[in-house]
C-alpha cells in the first residue's frame, strides 16, 4: 500500500506543477506587479470615483462628467452636491468619499489633515436675482434693506452665504433675510418658485437658470467678491491615484473650457 500511494503521488506531481505555474502567469497577466490594476483600483480594471462638491457646480460637473469619462472610460464619476460646509462635514466624519470640491478655501483649510494638496480651479462672481416679473421692485443691492421684501440668503456658514453678507456689510446695507438655506441652489429655487422676492446667488447659477426662471441684477464688479474652487483628493481614499487625476484634470484647458462655458471665471 505504502508503494502505490508513493507511485501515484510521483505520477500527480508534474500536473500539480504546471497548474501552480499557470496560476501564477494569470496572476501576473492581471495586476501591475504590486497587485493593483492600472486604474489605481484593486482587483479590476474600473474605478467609481465619489466626488463631493459645492452645489454650485451642479450642473457643470455634468457637462464635465461626460467629457472626462469619455477620455477616461476606465472611470466612472458619481456626484454627491450639498453645501460646502455639509461635504466637509462628511469628510470629518468619515464618510466613503475619493475627491473634495467646495465653494471656498476656508472650508477646504477645515479640513486640511483630511485632504491631499488642494488646487483652485475656477472662481465664481455672485448676482442678486429676483423672479421674473420683479415683483419686490428690486434695482440693485440697497433695495435689500426694505423689510417688505420677502429675502433669500444662505446661511452664513454657506460660503455663498458669507460671500453676500461680506459685500452687504461692506456696502453698509442692513439686510435681514426671511429664511437662511443650506445651499445656494436652495436659495435659488425658492426664488424661482416665487417664495421670495430676491435672492444672492452665484452668476453661474442664475445662467444655469436662465431668463425664464430668474431675473439677474448684477453686482458692480468693485463691489462684489470672487469666490474660490478648490479641490483636493480626501487623504484616505482607496483610488487615490485615479482620484489625484481628476483633481489634476480640472486645472487643464479642457476643464477650463467646459468651467468657462458654464460662466465660471479662470483661478
Amino acid at each position: 500500500m505504502p508503494l502505490l500511494h508513493s507511485r501515484t503521488l510521483t505520477r500527480a506531481l508534474p500536473a500539480v506543477l504546471a497548474a501552480a505555474l499557470l496560476a501564477a502567469c494569470g496572476s501576473d497577466d492581471a495586476s501591475d506587479g504590486d497587485g493593483t490594476d492600472a486604474a489605481g483600483g484593486s482587483g479590476g480594471g474600473s474605478v467609481e470615483l465619489t466626488v463631493l462638491a459645492a452645489a454650485s457646480l451642479t450642473d457643470v460637473f455634468e457637462d464635465a462628467q461626460e467629457v472626462y469619462e469619455d477620455a477616461n472610460p476606465q472611470v466612472t464619476l458619481r456626484f454627491s452636491f450639498a453645501g460646502s460646509q455639509e461635504l466637509a462635514a462628511q469628510v470629518r466624519e468619515g464618510a466613503p468619499a475619493d475627491v473634495l470640491v467646495t465653494a471656498d478655501t476656508t472650508t477646504m483649510d477645515g479640513v486640511a489633515d483630511l485632504t491631499d494638496g488642494p488646487a483652485v480651479f475656477a472662481r465664481n462672481a455672485l448676482t442678486l436675482v429676483t423672479p421674473p416679473d420683479d415683483p419686490g421692485g428690486v434695482d440693485g443691492l440697497a433695495d435689500l434693506a426694505d423689510p417688505d421684501l420677502r429675502l433669500v440668503l444662505a446661511a452664513p456658514e454657506v460660503p455663498a452665504g458669507r460671500y453676500g453678507r461680506e459685500i452687504l456689510d461692506r456696502l453698509g446695507i442692513d439686510a435681514r433675510p426671511d429664511s437662511e438655506e443650506p445651499n445656494v441652489r436652495a436659495v435659488l429655487g425658492k426664488v424661482e418658485l416665487g417664495e421670495a422676492d430676491a435672492g444672492l446667488v452665484y452668476v453661474t447659477d442664475a445662467t444655469a437658470a436662465g431668463e425664464d426662471a430668474v431675473r439677474a441684477v448684477p453686482i458692480p464688479e468693485e463691489d462684489n467678491v470672487l469666490a474660490e474652487y478648490p479641490a483636493a483628493a480626501v487623504a484616505d481614499s482607496e483610488n487615490a491615484d485615479a482620484a489625484q487625476d481628476f483633481v489634476d484634470w480640472l486645472l487643464t484647458d479642457e476643464a477650463r473650457e467646459v468651467l468657462a462655458g458654464a460662466g465660471f471665471l479662470a483661478p
